[in-house]
């Protein structure tokens, strides 16, 4: 049977992060990808010019449908924007009689700097859906939101998410390909307080639009293999360095107006 994986994300019209590099992702790590639409995204890899978030009742409609017909082996979060669409995801699988393995990519900024995420769902994400998570997959930008401090090397890094730990009781994998340095190293830190590290040189010159999505999504795609963790995000790790290799440049993206975002 082929794994079925469940995505809870938002639209990304350009089709480099959001639903649709997790259902890239699933398709080509052999599983067959759902879909839970939380907002629609007008971007570009270096715009976002404007968020329309679903009604958290279509949220709620959308993940109780589905969960009820298919055999959804693991579950992955995206952008969810905002504290009702929070709440309706973490109710739906708080009320769940055994809940799938899941990873919440806390999406709080867009690579181009743009915010999507509405600066009060951060507490409803600590309230709500951490309890629940498997796994949280934070970048940097993410950990010093969720700290109050941005860390600039690894071992600030590590020390930061052992904070996060400590507050969440949480697994975390620290992203940190936004450090400088040669190799992109990530850290999974267990609640047994394990440190596992992850390295692959760092890859220049290339768009990275939709990594972080994409990481979330093949972890996903793991533990709905039966991977065990440790695995699950050594396999990403290394799907992710290919991706980035491998990636198609689109050369310079048309300019778009300055348009005020607007969070309908």
């Amino acid at each position: 049977m082929i794994p079925v994986v469940l995505t809870i994300a938002g639209s990304d019209s350009s089709c480099g992060a959001g639903i649709q590099a997790d259902l890239k992702t699933f398709s080509a790590l052999g599983c067959h990808g759902l879909t839970v639409l939380t907002c629609v995204v007008a971007e570009t890899p270096g715009k976002v010019r404007s968020i329309q978030a679903m009604r958290s009742e279509i949220v709620r409609d959308q993940l109780e449908v589905l969960l009820s017909a298919y055999p959804v082996l693991a579950i992955k979060t995206g952008m969810l924007f905002s504290p009702p669409i929070i709440r309706a995801v973490a109710e739906v699988l708080a009320g769940l009689q055994t809940l799938p393995p899941l990873v919440v990519d806390p999406v709080m900024v867009a690579s181009s700097g743009d915010s999507l995420l509405r600066p009060e769902a951060v507490a409803a994400y600590r309230k709500h859906l951490f309890p629940l998570a498997t796994l949280i997959t934070p970048n940097l930008d993410e950990l010093g939101v969720l700290t109050g401090s941005l860390p600039v090397s690894l071992a600030g890094m590590i020390c930061s998410g052992k904070q996060l730990a400590a507050e969440t009781g949480a697994t975390l994998l620290l992203k940190g390909g936004h450090l400088k340095g040669e190799a992109a190293t990530d850290i999974l830190l267990t609640t047994a307080w394990e440190v596992h590290e992850y390295s692959a040189p760092f890859v220049r010159g290339v768009e990275t639009h939709g990594t972080g999505c994409t990481y979330s999504a093949a972890i996903a795609a793991g533990l709905a293999k039966g991977y065990p963790l440790s695995k699950a995000v050594g396999e990403a790790k290394k799907f992710v360095t290919r991706a980035l290799k491998g990636g198609h440049q689109w050369g310079l993206v048309a300019a778009l107006d300055q348009v005020q975002l607007r969070r309908n």
